[in-house]
């Protein structure tokens, strides 16, 4: 293996070819693989530095032999877990707040309306091109409970809000003045959509529950673009059964650690019970699932990438990352 400053894990075929542009005249020396820590079978890091997004599973071994870690997400939760795991020994943790907030929220908005619009059902009927139990809602005067009003989350208010969205945020920081903001409970009855957009944290995790989805009212459509954690499989399963909600869409998933690779590989055997119940979900028609790409776009992988490297220099130059995870 070639010396590298930077080992760049999960870097698909575009962001590749980015960082690598960005990375010219630099200096950085670059390695990178599609591959999570898991699937390359590394044994040690092949950098002082390695990159990585949500989907590997840090060796806690890695740390004393590690500077720093940057993760190239908008969320930091698996930087935390890390550091509680191995401290004192974590290495320096950054991340990247920036690159993705109008991408993420596109999708989100995206998913929505092939829900509301039955795109699935559409689709399905082109080949006899009949328009029986294709009738789909459309979006304008619906109200979105819209659970996370950070940085994502307000580039989705602004979105809905044009739209013709009545948007309730449900948010601890209530930072933006322009929003208006309800408790958990009366966002959930009043709400035609759900939308996903949390920070992730040990307080949060699982949050939608049996409980919580039972105090719906209007069998809402529930998006998630956040972190898998929030929804488990089984549950959206149950409330969809029970008519507790109309439709699901996911570009996150719980466990996604295990199920990515085991469905890149085809290897289905080390699946878990909740992801067995997203499999059942994949085949109904009121469920969108995509592969945790909601950040990808051309502009946001440039940007993810000019920014991985300008984090990376910044690092090499002062000894800690241009933008440091937060500790909670």
């Amino acid at each position: 293996m070639t010396a590298s400053d930077i080992f760049f894990y999960e870097a698909f075929a575009e962001e590749a070819e980015q960082l690598l542009f960005y990375a010219n005249g630099t200096g950085l020396r670059v390695g990178h693989s599609p591959l999570t820590i898991q699937e390359t079978g590394h044994t040690a890091p092949p950098a002082p530095v390695i990159s990585l997004r949500t989907q590997s599973v840090l060796p806690p071994t890695w740390a004393p032999q590690l500077r720093g870690i940057l993760s190239r997400s908008t969320g930091y939760d698996h930087l935390n877990a890390y550091r509680a795991l191995t401290a004192p020994a974590c290495p320096a943790l950054g991340y990247l707040p920036l690159y993705c907030a109008r991408a993420v929220a596109e999708q989100a908005l995206l998913l929505t309306l092939a829900l509301l619009r039955r795109l699935p059902q559409q689709l399905a009927a082109f080949e006899r091109f009949q328009r029986d139990h294709l009738t789909g809602r459309e979006i304008a005067g619906k109200t979105m409970a819209l659970f996370g009003v950070g940085n994502i989350g307000y580039e989705i208010w602004r979105i809905a809000s044009s739209l013709g969205v009545h948007v309730l945020g449900v948010d601890p920081v209530q930072k933006h003045a322009d929003v208006t903001y309800a408790p958990p409970a009366q966002a959930l009855a009043a709400a035609d959509i759900i939308i996903c957009a949390m920070n992730l944290t040990p307080r949060n995790h699982g949050y939608f529950t049996r409980e919580v989805l039972a105090q719906t009212t209007r069998r809402p459509l529930l998006v998630n673009i956040a972190r898998g954690e929030f929804t488990p499989a089984a549950v959206l399963e149950e409330a969809l059964t029970a008519g507790a909600l109309s439709g699901v869409a996911l570009d996150v998933f719980h466990e996604e650690a295990i199920l990515a690779p085991a469905l890149r590989s085809a290897q289905l055997a080390p699946l878990t019970a909740d992801n067995h119940a997203l499999l059942r979900l994949s085949k109904r028609p009121d469920v969108l699932l995509t592969p945790h790409n909601a950040f990808n776009t051309t502009e946001a992988v440039q940007r993810k990438a000019e920014q991985s490297i300008q984090a990376l220099c910044h690092f090499r130059t002062h000894g800690h990352f241009l933008w440091p995870a937060p500790e909670e």
